[in-house]
């Protein structure tokens, strides 16, 4: 299949709202054919010009075509250069010669020149052409951006509105030494999708759709295989049913199965700007090597310091990064809304920090691991080896954290709360001459 039709293909297959933004493959063959028929106006057919074109570089030992007017002066040379004016790209050739040429309509007849300028106006209305379509990918690119963090910001609220705790404060001061006063949240009766949202969110992280975190493989992915990673979350999501709400479902509320319909959306939607700005940046490339192809002319320009310029250089930017970007946004807006529970836990036990106990030095232990360390008269942190593990005492609860993980890890704390229960029923049956593990035999 020709690219052409691969390419057209590629733009149908995504939304509509990206279609008509795409670059107009179709019309630059026809843009690129009178740049060809003004070159040959000239005498400068694709034949001539690459010899011209060859002379630039190595005009001091030629080894031009018979067909060549230029055989006979070998001193001939010729630069495609380019000029930028209230941005826009106006190419040129420089032509430079010793002799007479009756044969270039470009030099004047009869008449003995060394240098000459030869605007090309074909060739500015296919760069024009072409820098307007990548100016409205650009605008319609950034319109997607805009519109898409302004649905980022109201996906937050709903998110956050539907996992929030009932008994959930407003007032959360890690640092806190007294106890807080307690202000309700509106929540949605009893019910939220707290743990649903934060399974959710942990699929998502782990499925790592756009970029790798992976030591040996950190980077960008592929389309390919963000194709893949996004269709695996999707089916995890699914298998977890967390794709619906209502009984027998892990999600309660209406709002969160629309809100992760839209999660989803917005998901796809980065994957389908990395489609169409490969698709468009490839047929740019492939516009450019068939403009240089059949007109002879170089796919580098002159600058008029000298230096050498690909013409991607010079058009509207593709900002290849945004498919990134906007990974990144979810990453940044969505991922705080539900508290990670490694961001809560105990430094030495790594469970849920139940009791939290707030040291001097500022780290943070659940009250049994610190009552352990101080049976044994340990006094240096277990982190920073500051002296203040013995002052510690019940100043050092942290009531706000204390608060904030209830509310935020109730399944944790109840579980923590069990286990502390029943290592602390062991360690007294030991204290006793009592072998915890045995099992009592009195009938």
């Amino acid at each position: 299949m020709h690219f052409s039709n691969a390419f057209s293909q590629l733009i149908l297959d995504l939304p509509s709202e990206h279609q008509g933004h795409a670059i107009q493959y179709s019309k630059f063959k026809g843009l690129i054919d009178e740049v060809v028929l003004e070159l040959s106006s000239m005498g400068l057919s694709p034949l001539i010009l690459h010899d011209l074109l060859e002379s630039s570089t190595n005009y001091s030992g030629l080894s031009l075509s018979a067909e060549s007017p230029l055989r006979a002066n070998r001193s001939s040379r010729v630069l495609y250069e380019f000029q930028e004016k209230s941005g826009k790209i106006e190419p040129r050739l420089r032509l430079f010669t010793d002799s007479t040429f009756a044969n270039f309509s470009v030099f004047p007849s009869g008449e003995t020149t060394n240098e000459v300028v030869v605007p090309l106006v074909s060739d500015k209305a296919f760069f024009q052409a072409l820098s307007n379509d990548l100016e409205l990918i650009s605008a319609h690119l950034d319109t997607v951006h805009s519109d898409f963090v302004q649905t980022l910001h109201v996906l937050s609220r709903t998110i956050g509105d539907s996992a929030r705790p009932s008994s959930s404060t407003s007032l959360f001061q890690p640092y806190s030494s007294s106890r807080p006063t307690l202000m309700c949240m509106p929540s949605i009766g009893n019910k939220n999708d707290l743990y649903a949202w934060r399974e959710i969110f942990r699929l998502y992280m782990e499925a790592e759709v756009f970029e790798s975190m992976g030591e040996t493989s950190r980077g960008a992915l592929t389309v390919e295989e963000s194709e893949r990673r996004l269709k695996l979350f999707a089916d995890r999501i699914s298998q977890r049913g967390l794709a619906e709400f209502g009984d027998g479902h892990q999600l309660n509320l209406k709002q969160s199965h629309d809100a992760l319909e839209t999660f989803l959306g917005m998901i796809l939607l980065i994957q389908n700007i990395k489609k169409f700005q490969l698709a468009n940046l490839e047929a740019t490339k492939k516009i450019l090597k068939r403009h240089a192809k059949k007109t002879a002319l170089p796919e580098l320009f002159f600058a008029e310091d000298g230096r050498q310029i690909s013409p991607l250089a010079i058009l509207p930017p593709a900002n290849m990064s945004l498919p990134r970007t906007l990974a990144q946004a979810i990453t940044n807006l969505l991922m705080p809304i539900i508290p990670h529970l490694d961001d809560y836990s105990c430094l030495i036990c790594t469970g849920v920090a139940f009791k939290p106990i707030r040291l001097n030095c500022g780290h943070v232990f659940c009250v049994r691991c610190l009552v352990k360390i101080q049976k044994r008269g340990t006094d240096p942190c277990p982190m920073c080896r500051s002296p203040c593990v013995l002052q510690a005492n019940k100043a050092n609860v942290d009531w706000a954290l204390l608060n904030f993980i209830h509310d935020w890890f109730p399944v944790e704390v109840k579980e923590k709360l069990k286990f502390d229960e029943e290592e602390a029923a062991k360690e007294d049956l030991t204290e006793l001459g009592l072998d915890p593990n045995q099992r009592c035999l009195v009938m």
